[in-house]
């Protein structure tokens, strides 16, 4: 039929062209909106039902490829790519920008006495094993026990780092102090991600061909993508934990904030 949508558009890759900076920030950006956290369950299944159709050779009348793309991001946004389960809320991408904000926020506010410490670091850890579950790759499920031994694991080791640093710091100048959320944050994510994928570093992450075949599951890539996560979790909280301690530690000096 004339001005029906074709079906060649490849809708498992992102929209944007990957290779540029442009196109990745415009990728992250659609996938990261918060907005779509306010989207309601009928909306969800509508953007599931374009793009499981569309997936099978079935186009919906009058279906312009502005609202497919709307739909493949709204459907990436609340379900998991493998498993196809609806996420829980603040495990979505789409919820990462305002949670991370009130718990980073608070983390930097309330690090001077232990009882806040504690509770800041056991939420943060709360909320990442959430995430770390809801994004997990492959389609392994992974048990209630080791769900258990990341989560307490890597709560322990972020309270522990926190309040052994801030014990440590206690001598050095008031800005050092500043600095031992990210450290306990940094730490945490070192136990956090490799315990909580543990499954995949035991069977390997599915592998598939350009077609989208798979072809087996490899547990080198998941050693690697696993790494690379560990990594760049740490470098991401560097700009909201690193930069604002010396930004506030600067103006608390000044009479305004006094």
């Amino acid at each position: 039929k004339m001005g029906e949508l074709p079906l060649d558009i490849n809708i498992q890759e992102p929209r944007w062209d990957q290779s540029t900076f442009l196109g990745r920030a415009r990728h992250f950006f659609t996938v990261t909106d918060p907005r779509n956290l306010l989207l309601s369950g009928a909306q969800l299944e509508a953007s599931r039902n374009i793009v499981q159709n569309y997936r099978a050779g079935v186009v919906a009348p009058g279906l312009t490829e502005d609202q497919l793309w709307r739909a493949k991001y709204v459907y990436d946004s609340a379900f998991h790519p493998d498993t196809g389960e609806k996420v829980v809320l603040i495990g979505r991408m789409s919820a990462q920008v305002p949670m991370n904000m009130i718990i980073t926020g608070c983390m930097l506010t309330f690090y001077r006495k232990t009882p806040t410490v504690v509770f800041w670091q056991w939420v943060n850890q709360s909320f990442n094993a959430i995430v770390n579950y809801s994004n997990r790759s492959g389609d392994a499920p992974i048990t209630v026990r080791q769900l258990g031994t990341a989560y307490v694991s890597a709560t322990t080791g972020a309270v522990a780092t926190a309040l052994g640093l801030k014990s440590l710091t206690k001598h050095l100048p008031p800005l050092v102090g500043r600095f031992v959320p990210f450290a306990a944050v940094a730490a945490a994510n070192c136990i956090n991600i490799p315990l909580m994928r543990q499954r995949e570093l035991q069977v390997g992450i599915p592998v598939t061909e350009e077609a989208g075949q798979r072809l087996g599951h490899s547990v080198a890539a998941a050693k690697q993508g696993i790494f690379q996560v560990v990594i760049s979790r740490i470098c991401m909280a560097i700009p909201a934990m690193a930069i604002p301690p010396v930004i506030m530690d600067s103006l608390e000096k000044k009479d305004f904030l006094k």
